[in-house]
């Protein structure tokens, strides 16, 4: 029987030898396909091939757990979380905190960060938190370190940067409450009122320790290259750097996340946002190095698409890194190709 590939299933068998357009081999006649031998097809841009009738067809199975390494992990991450919203309260009442609270908190977080490779399932797990800001908080600080090593900052340096991530947002303690939580949109005055936590944020880290770098991201985690961004509105060549890598951090959690005025973006689609954003606003060096690393921790990922069809996505597509190919328990589906469909959601 004659099927396109984005219909085949694993366990279905070729029945006769497999060339690409160019003349290539590419499988043997007689081959069991898993998911490796289909993508494989596709790669070669190769439409139908001739398979053995089916007798038993493969199914998906829906059911999601949280890995045990990840079950781990989330009492660090609770702690961290609890963490940033005691060093919040004490900068509200005396301007300034101490520097081994956050240390204390932050640390363990680190340590368990360096056994785990899939950020996204991290990302993931740490969205069934409800308080927003310091959620976020937790979650810049991990992208940040994270993108530090990508980037091949030293050990120590990765630190300092997810540390600097962690507090990016620490000028928010001075901001009123009724304006920070508002779930509506903010009038112009509100978002001025906004805008002066990164002024606030260098000026308690600044009082807090003597650590430069960690209040020049605050001051500058919202600024862009162009110089569209605040309170300074400076350029690309004065930024610095750990700066420019916590607001790649900054903007992937913040459109990721339920906030009270705006829900979550699917994870995929932010990435695309990233890429744009490359461009002109964000910096592109440390933008596409956190594209290009959190890719591959799609893949195996369940989904649910807007058809209403679950399945996994196999494959990054090379047509469409953002678009890739989903396999469920009918069919394989090249999102690249069938645009009237896409992703939902992706589940832990």
């Amino acid at each position: 029987m004659k099927v396109h590939v984005t219909d085949l299933m694993p366990g279905d068998q070729i029945q006769r030898e497999i060339f690409n357009s160019n003349g290539v081999h590419v499988l043997q006649k007689g081959t069991i396909l898993r998911i490796e031998e289909i993508s494989k097809l596709i790669q070669h841009s190769i439409d139908y091939i001739d398979i053995e009738n089916r007798e038993i067809i493969l199914s998906v199975d829906p059911a999601s757990e949280t890995p045990e390494s990840l079950s781990k992990v989330k009492p660090q991450f609770d702690q961290a979380i609890e963490g940033i919203a005691s060093v919040f309260t004490e900068a509200l009442k005396t301007g300034k905190f101490n520097e081994r609270s956050v240390h204390d908190s932050f640390q363990p977080v680190v340590g368990s960060l360096m056994e785990q490779k899939d950020v996204v399932s991290l990302l993931l797990l740490l969205n069934d938190k409800d308080d927003y800001t310091y959620k976020h908080s937790m979650q810049v600080g991990m992208l940040s370190y994270y993108l530090a090593t990508w980037m091949g900052y030293s050990t120590n340096e990765a630190y300092d940067i997810g540390k600097a991530g962690y507090l990016h947002d620490i000028g928010k303690s001075r901001i009123p409450k009724e304006i920070l939580d508002k779930p509506g949109k903010l009038t112009s005055e509100e978002y001025e009122v906004i805008k002066l936590h990164t002024t606030y944020g260098y000026e308690i880290i600044r009082e807090s320790i003597d650590d430069e770098l960690t209040a020049l991201v605050a001051l500058q985690h919202h600024e862009r290259d162009d110089g569209s961004g605040y309170p300074n509105r400076i350029h690309e060549d004065k930024i610095h750097p750990y700066s420019h890598i916590a607001a790649v951090a900054d903007v992937y959690s913040a459109m990721t996340t339920n906030r009270t005025y705006q829900s979550k973006q699917q994870l995929l689609h932010v990435l695309r946002e990233l890429h744009s954003l490359s461009f002109g606003k964000l910096n592109a060096k440390p933008s596409h190095a956190f594209i290009q690393h959190m890719l591959p921790n799609f893949i195996g990922k369940k989904v649910v698409l807007t058809s209403g069809e679950s399945g996994t996505i196999v494959m990054n597509n090379q047509l469409d890194y953002f678009r890739p190919l989903v396999r469920t328990n009918q069919r394989f589906i090249d999102l690249s190709k069938e645009r009237d469909s896409a992703i939902q959601e992706i589940l832990l």
